[in-house]
Formats: structure tokens, sequence, C-alpha cells
């Protein structure tokens, strides 16, 4: 069984765990540090809604059901009355965290988003508005003839607190260029990432593994992510998810529980200036989420009041706040609804 050196992990080390380590060995010191960060043995969840306020995107990545094109007979874009409805839904579940994305629509210029956002902050005032993933970002300047900082200043200032990390995929352009060949490149991402923060605003990263990528190219991203985090990025968690490939141009298979379970402990592990990672029961379901609370994760995400893109791929995993707490109590972990940033709502003693 190989052991794993103590202190910071490199990129040969880390690849050799992924293909030939002990899933159960690398789970155990991804607990290890897990419980060094968290020795409160508490696991937080946010209550939130996703609202996808369009489905019409340019980008029309493979991998994706959810797009439409312009000219589709269910495309839309969403009324600001509608969402408006939808958010005061979340308020009334005692929700806290709106997750606002959509696709990569050229209508959409980011007065639509201004107007918006200013409109939110007004009538939602304690909601965190955690939306536009650093593609939508990209786009809306575009769309607006903007650099990337005077779109996030100008978002901000309107209301947009924080910034997803949708839209990551794997942060290499190969495999970017075969899934998502509209979509912008690792740079990119890691540019918009960067430049919010520096704004003050937090963050969070994503992983979608399993699609068509080299174990090589997990490796990468994670060391990217940390890259990223130790040139000033301001990543409160991240997130490793497996593709969906249901309705799918992309099609294919999704990775194993054991494939998940080892990509989770070495996020757990590479991640060491990243202080939460998220276990996603929206593609794993309640089970598997359990035992990744055991292999390095502190966090079960959002109760998602509303979810469309895993769902648009046939992947309808569904978690009331009382069954997230029941699960979290049953692995023997104190629950917490937490804030978008981490700050504790309300405890839920065992």
């Amino acid at each position: 069984m190989k052991t794993i050196t103590a202190g910071r992990i490199e990129r040969a080390e880390a690849l050799d765990l992924l293909i030939n380590g002990d899933l159960l060995a690398i789970g155990k010191r991804a607990d290890e540090i897990r419980r060094q960060l968290h020795p409160e043995r508490t696991v937080t969840f946010v209550v939130d809604r996703n609202v996808n306020y369009t489905n019409i995107c340019d980008s029309k990545c493979s991998f994706c059901a959810f797009y439409r094109s312009k000219d589709a007979v269910d495309a839309y874009i969403l009324t600001h009355e509608q969402i408006y409805e939808k958010i005061s839904e979340l308020v009334l579940q005692g929700g806290t965290q709106l997750l606002m994305q959509g696709g990569l629509n050229p209508d959409l210029k980011i007065d639509f988003f201004e107007k918006l956002f200013r409109e939110i902050k007004q009538r939602f005032p304690a909601i965190q508005n955690h939306s536009l993933s650093p593609a939508e970002v990209t786009c809306i300047a575009a769309n607006s003839d903007l650099t990337i900082e005077e779109a996030l200043i100008r978002l901000k200032n309107a209301g947009l607190d924080s910034i997803p990390g949708g839209g990551a995929e794997i942060l290499v352009d190969e495999v970017r260029s075969s899934i998502s060949p509209k979509k912008i490149g690792w740079k990119k991402w890691g540019e918009v990432m960067l430049k919010a923060a520096r704004l003050g605003m937090p963050t969070t990263a994503t992983m979608m593994f399993g699609s068509s990528e080299k174990p090589e190219d997990i490796i990468e991203h994670l060391f990217r992510i940390r890259e990223i985090q130790d040139q000033g990025g301001s990543f409160t968690a991240f997130i490793p998810w497996s593709y969906q490939p249901g309705n799918t141009e992309l099609g294919g298979t999704t990775a194993t529980g054991v494939d998940y379970l080892k990509v989770l402990s070495l996020s757990r592990i590479v991640l060491d200036n990243i202080p939460n990672i998220q276990a996603s029961w929206v593609t794993q379901g309640a089970k598997m989420a359990s035992v990744a609370l055991f292999f390095g994760a502190n966090d079960l995400g959002g109760t998602m009041l509303e979810e469309n893109v895993v769902a648009a791929a046939g992947c309808s995993f569904c978690m009331s706040q009382q069954e997230m707490i029941t699960l979290i109590h049953g692995a023997g972990f104190r629950a917490a609804q937490r804030t978008t940033t981490y700050s504790i709502i309300r405890e839920y003693p065992v």
C-alpha cells in the first residue's frame, strides 16, 4: 500500500495516487485533513435555489443537455418578474443564496443584469446573489463592449455578491476544445476568478470529470485551481462532480462511485489552500454523499429548491432540508445551515 507524503503534494505523486493508489488509504488521508481543518465535526449546507434565467446558449457544449438554440420551440429567457417570484419562494423557505446561471445568450447585455440585480438587492436584501460563471461574465462583457474588469465592477455595484465556479469542466484546453470548443479557455476562466477576488468577491471552484479527459488532465485541473488560489484567488470551496451523459450529444458513461470518491479525496489532499470540499449529492445521490463525508468532504452544498441543468441530463436526485439534516446526523456529524461564505446561521445538534 502506498504511503502519502506529509506536507504539500505535487503533480507526480498526485497522478500516481489517482492511477495506482488504494482508495481507502487515500480516503483515510483526506479524512485526516478534513478533521484537522474542521475538528468540530460539523457538516454544513446552504438553503438555496438555482434560477436558470435562459437556456439559449451559443456555446452548445457536447456534454450539456440543457442548452437550446434561439429558434427552438422550448427556448426561453425568464422575465425579471418570473425571477422575483422564484426568489420570493426561496425566501419563504428560509433560503439565503440565489444561484443564477444560464446559457451564453448573445442578446443579453449588461443592462439586463444590472437592472435585475439592483431590484433583487432592493427586494431581497438578505439574499446572497451568488451568480454568473466566468464564461457568462465573459459573454456579458463581450456583448456589452466591456473589459472583464469593467463588467465585474458594474455587476458588483449592481448587487452581484459572489461568483460560482461553473463552466470549469476540466481546466485543460485540449479537453475543452473537444467537449466545449466555443467556451472560454482555462486561462480566461482563471483570469475572471482572480479579477473577482481582487474586487473583494468570494468565489468557488468546480470540476466536471468523467467525460473524455485523461487522469493527467484531472490532476492538472486540481493543481491549476491550487495555483490560482495561491496567486490571490478567493475560492471558499471546491466541488468535483461527475459528468452525466443522459440526453447529451457526447454520450458515454458516467464515472463510478469509486472514481468519484478517489477524485474527491485527492481534491482534499491537493487543495490545501481551499477550506471546504463539497460532496455532490446532486449527481451522486444521498447515499454516496453520506460516504463522501468520510473521504474528505465537509459540506453538502445547497438544498437546491430548483435545479434544471443536471436534471436535463436525466439525473434528478432530490433532497429536502430535513433529509439533509437527517443524512448528516446519520453519518455521525453535527449539521449546520450556513451562508454562502460559510458563516453558521443555525446548528442542528444530534
